[in-house]
């Protein structure tokens, strides 16, 4: 296959940084819609103004075959582990400083990491073996285990970072054998059904703005899906995989400016520990010989998407993983 030049990987690269920006983006809407509504609310208008755009997607898949799943109990645990990823992203965007949800997020691919031997048979040697628990006092840093209160939205936070992982895991695992209608479908219609049945006792009518706002927070997710496609496309994932960590600066940057945040230095020492183990990771998968199936350079998308809708399904118009 044809190796991308320099200036697709540059354009790559900043399609990267274009795609997590848009998410940002999202997440300061998700913020701001947080203070009103319920993470269930806000996840049911999410889902609905979601539905037509993905249908739209999936009826591009042209492969033969039906709705069954050929895993069931596995698609049954991408589902429940995708909704409790999402759900616990959404509230912990509406609870704590937007860094320290990114914070978290990043430890994503250290987790990843570890379920890959368990799952996937990945063999894990010395050196990512070091950046995983360096990775992972990060993660104690940011959290302060006895100088600070440890709240429900910390807990969400890891919540979502560890079922987010264990939903790419999943795909990892199965992708080669089921249909991406079936990877996609199956979620987004649980998280429809959960966040439905919980919708009539946390339900608050939201004015015409606002429902305005649920609608453009779902058009700023297939965008920056959109953009990560077009990333993915154009450069080699090594490249456009760490564009993720660009997410500390807008986190920082967006939290101050609109939301008044001052997270503690802690947080952005603990992140950039994170952030560093984790570039180690990528760089050791794209590495030949060293990681057999580079389950975290294959995690195209971000780790919280209850809906199940991936880059890589959109990349490949719905054909299965790589």
């Amino acid at each position: 296959m044809r190796q991308p030049t320099i200036s697709a990987n540059g354009a790559g690269a900043f399609l990267g940084l274009a795609s997590f920006a848009v998410f940002s983006a999202h997440d300061v809407i998700v913020k701001h819609l947080g203070g009103t509504y319920s993470t269930f609310q806000i996840a049911f208008f999410s889902a609905l103004f979601s539905f037509p755009i993905i249908t739209l997607i999936l009826i591009r898949d042209h492969q033969a075959g039906t709705l069954r799943p050929v895993h069931p109990w596995w698609i049954a645990l991408r589902c429940v582990c995708g909704v409790a990823s999402g759900f616990s992203a959404l509230y912990a965007v509406s609870v704590l400083p937007l860094a320290q949800v990114y914070a978290f997020i990043f430890a994503s691919p250290l987790i990843i990491t570890i379920l890959a031997i368990p799952f996937l048979g990945e063999t894990i040697r010395l050196r990512r073996g070091l950046a995983v628990v360096v990775g992972l006092l990060g993660v104690m840093i940011v959290l302060q285990p006895g100088a600070a209160p440890l709240t429900a939205g910390h807990i969400a936070a890891l919540v979502c970072a560890g079922a987010g992982a264990m939903v790419a895991i999943i795909v990892r695992k199965i992708g080669k054998e089921e249909r991406g209608v079936v990877m996609i479908l199956y979620p987004m219609m649980t998280n429809l059904i959960v966040a439905g049945v919980a919708l009539p006792f946390v339900y608050v009518a939201p004015p015409l703005d606002h429902l305005g706002l649920f609608a453009a927070d779902a058009v700023l997710v297939l965008l920056g899906m959109s953009c990560l496609v077009m990333a993915y496309n154009r450069a080699a994932a090594i490249i456009v995989a760490p564009m993720q960590y660009s997410q500390i600066i807008w986190g920082a940057l967006v939290g101050f400016l609109m939301f008044g945040e001052h997270p503690d230095w802690t947080t952005y020492a603990g992140a950039a520990v994170i952030i560093a183990s984790g570039v180690y990771i990528l760089r050791r998968e794209a590495s030949g010989g060293v990681s057999r199936t580079t389950p975290v350079l294959k995690t195209r998308t971000r780790v919280e998407r209850a809906s199940g809708l991936r880059a890589g399904d959109l990349q490949s118009g719905g054909r299965k993983e790589d």
